[in-house]
């Protein structure tokens, strides 16, 4: 009995040996490739899944700084922003914005077929296309609904729905094929891996065009046009929504690697929580020299604003110069917080400053730190090059998103109309738009 064991434990061995030697042939590459599409694709997808999660951070920082009557219609935009936005991107936006057409946009790959060859330039990542796609919906969808935050308090739900169908359609598209999908800016040689620019500033470029048509919230200027602080009904809500947003930017950036490649992801993730460390940080101190205390809503979207900034050069820079590029986002921010509300633009979140500004500061910053083999920025001798793309396409996207969005809104504006009536907005959009509250229990107080 024990020389049959022996036997059977010999012969065992010899055949998982054949098994180890087999790793250099044919048939053991295949399921080495086999194992990294199966690791690629489930990663973009778990990234997917946390930029997803992103849209209830939103929620939560654009309910919890506006004021609780508005706290419903907050989460109803939320919840069909994506909605429409998804079957809009389906429709056409992922096709205008990585189909095959020419430097202006995608003129094929409708309706996204699964076996299209039509995505040339996706071909350089190995995922399926839906994985492709569906990555690609929750930026588009982010796009949407940092426009609802400067427009909050004040919008109708009808003509919210409108502008966020064009907006993941049609006009966030055409700038993603411009960088992302083989378009003129792609082949000036801008960079911007995530999207400090092609998300983040399309869409606070839009929301400043959406504030500007819109007119400030009621009460929020004096007759001398001084701003009025208008406070937000849950500040604990608006911090919850910002460390699920910063969780999300952990699959925002890195998922953007489009592969499982260890190194690169956990460099890109280090830059990205670095970044929003010392955006925090910066945002605090200007605020408490600024304002004489350290203020907890500059604070937030000071970490908001480091993310924001480093999403263009997440994979382009090292750690140190990421919290460089991070600390300047959070100061930046508070100045152009500041700066908007002394310009009258009534934006009640800081959409506008930490998307748009930060996301123009990140990507024009990305050409003086930039550094890796095939790219280098002014600070590590690569010459003006790269930073004068980066200018060239941010002022780009700026012209674009300012045309097409006052164009948009104020074609809604004049078709259904924009704005809801003065008594509906001192009532509030819950009761008048939803016929709802989020507090039915609660007598809702204000201080002075």
């Amino acid at each position: 009995m024990k020389k049959k064991v022996i036997i059977s434990v010999f012969i065992l061995t010899c055949l998982l040996s054949l098994n180890v030697f087999a790793l250099n042939g044919s048939i053991e590459g295949e399921k080495v490739s086999d194992a990294k599409y199966m690791a690629d694709t489930l990663w973009v997808l778990l990234a997917a899944f946390l930029v997803f999660f992103m849209q209830a951070g939103f929620a939560m920082v654009e309910s919890g700084f506006t004021r609780a009557k508005n706290a419903v219609n907050i989460l109803m935009k939320n919840l069909m922003d994506f909605s429409m936005g998804s079957i809009a991107y389906w429709a056409i936006g992922f096709a205008i914005m990585f189909g095959t057409g020419n430097v202006f946009m995608g003129t094929s790959g409708w309706f996204v077929p699964a076996d299209s060859t039509a995505f040339a330039s996706l071909e350089w990542s190995s995922v399926p296309t839906h994985a492709a796609w569906l990555f690609q919906l929750v930026f588009a969808a982010t796009a949407a609904t940092i426009v609802s935050g400067a427009m909050a308090e004040r919008t109708q739900f009808k003509s919210y729905l409108i502008y966020s169908v064009f907006i993941t359609g049609i006009i966030y598209p055409i700038v993603g094929h411009w960088i992302w999908g083989g378009g003129w800016l792609s082949n000036l040689g801008m960079s911007d891996f995530a999207g400090s620019t092609v998300v983040h500033s399309t869409g606070g470029w839009l929301a400043l065009t959406g504030a500007v048509v819109l007119g400030p919230r009621l009460g929020k200027y004096d007759n001398d046009g001084n701003p009025r602080p208008i406070a937000g009904h849950n500040l604990p809500l608006a911090a919850l929504g910002v460390f699920i947003l910063w969780l999300g930017w952990f699959g925002f950036n890195p998922g953007s690697q489009m592969g499982a490649d260890a190194v690169e992801i956990s460099s890109i993730a280090v830059t990205t929580n670095l970044a929003a460390a010392a955006g925090a940080i910066t945002a605090m101190i200007t605020a408490w020299i600024m304002l004489g205390k350290p203020d907890a809503g500059m604070s937030l979207n000071g970490a908001l604003a480091g993310l924001v900034a480093i999403t263009a050069g997440c994979a382009s820079v090292g750690p140190r110069d990421a919290a460089i590029i991070g600390a300047i986002g959070g100061i930046v921010v508070v100045l152009s917080v500041l700066m908007f509300e002394r310009l009258r633009i009534d934006d009640p979140v800081g959409a506008i400053s930490v998307h748009g500004t930060c996301g123009a500061v990140g990507t024009i910053l990305l050409g003086f730190f930039a550094n890796t083999e095939d790219s280098k920025g002014v600070f590590y001798g690569g010459g003006f090059e790269l930073l004068w793309a980066q200018i060239v396409g941010v002022v780009a996207v700026l012209v674009w998103c300012l045309v097409t969005g006052f164009i948009l809104f104020s074609a809604i504006k004049a078709v259904t109309g924009l704005r809801v009536t003065e008594e509906e907005e001192q009532a509030g959009l819950d009761y008048e738009e939803h016929g709802a509250s989020a507090y039915p229990d609660f007598n809702v107080s204000a201080m002075r």
